[in-house]
């Protein structure tokens, strides 16, 4: 899809005027990104805002974005964001995604990586859970503080910039 073609479709699916569409740049991948805040984009899960990627070169959509916290809703709490969370996670476990690329309850640097995975066309979508961990031992708590959810068209060679090698 082209800018005007996202444009028309954020406008279409959350009901909102040319004016609740923000544009930025992404500077390091010169890359030009779309963003609308949007109440339940998940039924009951709170205000998110979505995010749509512009690629590099071929100014289409390569990305879409989800992402959920206080800075999105204060209303959010952990409890709701672990409550969309686990929504989302077994929404994606039984979506068809192929085997072999399914990551599961990962644990990463900043939370949770609930899931990773591909689809027949190689397209990508990822759910990582925010947080820390509480406590040096049994029980330890985890208290979530944002939800983001990533499609990408091509996960393996996205459309952004990159410095070639020996130009710098």
């Amino acid at each position: 899809m082209s800018e005007l073609e996202v444009r028309a479709a954020i406008a279409k699916d959350f009901s909102v005027g040319p004016d609740a569409i923000r544009a930025s740049q992404n500077g390091a991948e010169h890359t030009r990104i779309l963003l609308v805040k949007a109440p339940d984009v998940l039924p009951d899960g709170g205000v998110a805002e979505v995010a749509y990627v512009l690629g590099y070169k071929t100014k289409k959509l390569i990305q879409i974005g989800v992402s959920w916290s206080s800075a999105t809703d204060d209303k959010l709490t952990p409890e709701r964001l672990l409550s969309n969370a686990e929504t989302l996670h077994a929404y994606f476990l039984s979506a068809g995604y192929k085997a072999d690329t399914i990551v599961n309850n990962q644990p990463v640097s900043d939370g949770l990586l609930m899931f990773r995975g591909a689809d027949a066309e190689g397209r990508t979508t990822v759910l990582l859970l925010r947080g820390a961990t509480t406590g040096e031992k049994s029980p330890r708590t985890f208290s979530a503080t944002g939800l983001a959810l990533f499609y990408l068209a091509d996960a393996k060679n996205p459309d952004v910039y990159r410095l070639a090698p020996g130009k710098f």
